[in-house]
């Protein structure tokens, strides 16, 4: 079977895709990682071949003109754009609203409108999704498995005739916020209806000689890391998977072979904001004054460029640029971190509390309030939370062992989730009975 992996080029997307496209090569399949050619080094250094398509993603893809350019047709104004500092205002994209009054046709249709102008059609651009369309066309890949964002992938599929998969790295925010939306369609009248992902997907699929379709928003089936008691009440065909840490290339540090002598936690905000989103959105002045005091050993996996100049580090503080969460986390008693996908994932399924502060983006709020509500976390707020708080919630996961105990029942609940390896036949099955 040949297998097409696809995401846009953003190296935390890749990572959820590796282990299973690992179990896939290790089975004897043919594997192929399509993305933009800034991530073709990630991609071979995962020990997998890469494809390039189109031209880079690049640091300017959310760039003021870039961005300016594209909403300018889909009437989006400067103001609605751009925050303090000239940040790109992500609660125009707040994926995360469920309380269904708050989900009206003119709330779900501006949050789908925003992705679709300043997200969908800046990842994938025309040049990407016609380059990944040929190599589609000419290998004929049997299944294509994309990341939720990389629609190319649901286009590619569609023009080459080949089942189609989207992987998830957290929840489905997108699918809920679709099939809401949807709903909302069906009580208005034809003319009153504006799709903004159809309209944009139906011209693309139309310049390769196909209709639009539903699949291409969520493709044929879906495959799903997340712990069931998390998931989201969408209509839809899940396949279950064991979350498996990936984070690239890691050695053991010496340091972190030697059991520590205290309580173990790690702090972290993770590397997609600062390395692409224009930087922290919770003060990490804060986050050190709040671990301080305690009487624990922390790891804080912060670069230099994130600690303000002249700020002490705590003498109880370690910080060091990278460190593989997977190696790390089995030693740490807690975590304080920013709500991201991987980080969240890797925490569960090791079983570690958290400290959650998490910021707007995809489905951090939500996913740390569902978290929460488990019982394996507390969260604060990223834009808010002072060092007092902060140290009170701390000492909370720490002293209170009911933290402790959901945290070690999610770990079973997603320990019993089929691994990668053993998902293999069930992709080969739905493959021949898809094409």
């Amino acid at each position: 079977m040949r297998v097409l992996f696809t995401t846009i080029a953003a190296p935390t997307h890749l990572h959820a895709q590796v282990p299973l496209a690992w179990a896939l090569r290790a089975a004897g399949h043919d594997v192929r990682v399509a993305s933009q050619p800034d991530l073709t080094e990630a991609i071979t250094g995962a020990g997998l071949t890469a494809v390039a398509v189109g031209p880079p993603l690049g640091a300017d893809r959310w760039s003021q003109d870039v961005v300016e350019e594209v909403a300018e047709r889909w009437e989006f104004t400067g103001d609605e754009l751009w925050g303090p500092g000239g940040r790109m205002r992500w609660e125009l994209f707040d994926l995360c609203e469920l309380r269904r009054q708050r989900l009206t046709y003119d709330y779900v249709q501006s949050v789908l409108t925003a992705w679709t102008s300043l997200d969908h059609q800046l990842s994938c651009s025309a040049g990407m999704i016609d380059d990944l369309v040929a190599f589609t066309q000419d290998w004929r890949p049997d299944l294509v498995v994309r990341d939720p964002v990389t629609f190319a992938g649901s286009v590619a599929a569609i023009a080459s005739g080949a089942a189609h998969a989207r992987l998830l790295f957290g929840l489905d925010v997108f699918g809920h916020m679709r099939s809401t939306y949807l709903e909302l369609l069906r009580g208005r009248v034809p003319a009153l209806r504006d799709d903004p992902l159809q309209e944009w997907l139906g011209d693309v699929l139309a310049r390769h000689g196909h209709p639009f379709t539903e699949q291409a928003v969520l493709g044929q089936f879906t495959i799903d890391p997340v712990p069931a008691s998390l998931r989201l009440p969408v209509d839809h065909h899940y396949l279950p998977m064991r979350y498996t840490p990936y984070n690239g290339p890691a050695t053991v540090p010496d340091w972190l072979r030697e059991p520590p002598t205290r309580p173990r936690v790690c702090l972290t905000l993770g590397r997609s904001f600062r390395e692409t989103l224009g930087g922290d959105r919770t003060a990490v002045t804060e986050l050190l004054d709040a671990v301080a005091t305690l009487d624990v050993d922390v790891v804080a996996t912060l670069s230099n460029s994130q600690i303000p100049p002249g700020h002490p580090i705590p003498d109880n503080v370690r910080t060091v640029e990278f460190v593989n969460l997977d190696v790390l986390l089995p030693t740490c008693a807690a975590i304080i971190h920013h709500g991201g996908s991987g980080t969240s994932q890797t925490a569960l399924i090791h079983g570690v509390p958290q400290v959650i502060v998490p910021a707007v983006l995809l489905d951090n709020h939500l996913k740390s309030s569902r978290v929460a509500e488990a019982g394996a976390a507390l969260c604060g707020s990223a834009e808010k939370c002072t060092a007092r708080e902060l140290r009170a919630l701390l000492s909370r996961v720490l002293e209170e062992s009911s933290f402790a105990a959901a945290a070690a029942r999610l770990r079973v609940e997603m320990l019993a989730a089929p691994a990668p390896a053993d998902l293999v036949p069930a992709l080969r099955r739905l493959t021949r009975a898809l094409r």
